[in-house]
């Protein structure tokens, strides 16, 4: 939905867009200390939203730009993060046809937006999401008080840099977070190398250490197969935090890696105009002396019923190693075991 000149005293064309995604399933999960667990839920492929953006034409190729998005649970109406609004991303900012785009606020990282759009076959959702593996938990896939400049396109190539200030009372480190994405889109092939560091003190309780991950995507347009490859490095503290605590109740609860490297291979294969089919292999490798490894394989399917409808099923196995515990999980959700199976509908507005 468009609404245009929206405020009659401006005299610049100006526009909203109302716009949104809901996405709901049956997900069956296996093999973890809650036993076989079989649910409803929202946001499998995609996290259900709600948004808002827009844009006013301020003249010599000069915009103002806002985007406010919040994420819904429409299995029972809830937000996807409990006293919160607009937590999915919440910016404003001024876009230059020549001198690139500026925004302020709630916004994702080049990290998680190189894994998303870049990576994985999945698209960060379904039972072979990404985040099952790789570091994108909490502010590795958005960031509150960032500062982001993208420059323009120059013949497929961009770079992309990003600033959030920590703003804890008495220090100007603590919690801080800095990212730089570069950027190729050209033809057949779309490639990122990102990087991103935050700073994990807090207030009062220093960590002396910061957390940084490097990643390259990139994905290949063979016609008859999408090729998808991704290598990530994640050091420090927090780099990699586990999707979920402890999920199979190991008396030793896992650790998660200050030291580790990701790898991910995958393909999406056209079998019509309408059907895809989505695999990848991802692994862990846990480079300090716990050597908590694990890897994951998935499959899964997507048929378009619509330009705004699919439908999809997905499957998904991991193999944990040396008491490591990583869950089958989907966009919305960290999963409850190592194994798990996914079928459902999304549609976008």
């Amino acid at each position: 939905m468009i609404i245009a000149g929206f405020a009659a005293n401006v005299q610049a064309q100006s526009n909203v867009t109302i716009y949104g995604l809901v996405d709901a399933g049956l997900v069956s999960e296996r093999g973890g200390a809650a036993g076989s667990v079989t649910k409803v839920t929202s946001g499998i492929g995609s996290q259900s939203r709600l948004g808002f953006k827009g844009t006013e034409d301020l003249g010599s190729g000069l915009s103002a730009i806002f985007q406010l998005e919040t994420g819904v649970k429409i299995d029972d109406g809830q937000l996807d993060s409990a006293n919160t609004i607009f937590n999915r991303q919440a910016y404003v900012g001024l876009k230059s046809k020549d001198a690139g785009t500026l925004t302020l606020g709630r916004q994702y990282t080049m990290l998680y937006n190189a894994m998303s759009q870049v990576a994985d076959p999945f698209g960060a959702g379904y039972a072979g999401s990404i985040k099952n593996l790789f570091a994108a938990k909490g502010a590795n896939t958005r960031t509150s008080n960032a500062i982001v400049y993208a420059t323009p396109n120059f013949d497929g190539f961009s770079v992309e840099g990003l600033y959030a200030l920590g703003e804890q009372a008495g220090s100007n480190s603590a919690g801080r977070q800095f990212g730089l994405g570069f950027n190729y889109a050209n033809g057949p092939l779309n490639a990122r190398l990102v990087y991103n560091n935050k700073n994990t003190d807090t207030v009062g309780k220093p960590t002396m250490d910061t957390s940084r991950n490097t990643l390259f995507a990139a994905n290949y347009d063979f016609q008859v197969v999408k090729a998808f490859f991704a290598y990530g490095a994640d050091k420090g503290l927090f780099s990699a935090e586990l999707p979920s605590a402890n999920a199979f109740a190991y008396k030793t609860a896992p650790v998660a890696s200050i030291d580790s490297n990701d790898l991910l291979i995958g393909a999406q294969v056209p079998v019509t105009a309408n059907d895809v089919i989505m695999a990848s292999y991802m692994r862990k490798n846990d480079k300090t002396v716990l050597n908590q490894d694990a890897d994951q394989w998935a499959i899964g399917y997507s048929h378009l019923l619509s330009k705004r409808t699919n439908a999809y099923v997905a499957y998904a196995k991991i193999k944990n190693k040396n008491g490591a515990g990583y869950t089958v999980g989907n966009n919305n959700e960290a999963g409850s075991g190592d194994k798990a199976f996914n079928i459902g509908i999304r549609h976008s507005f």
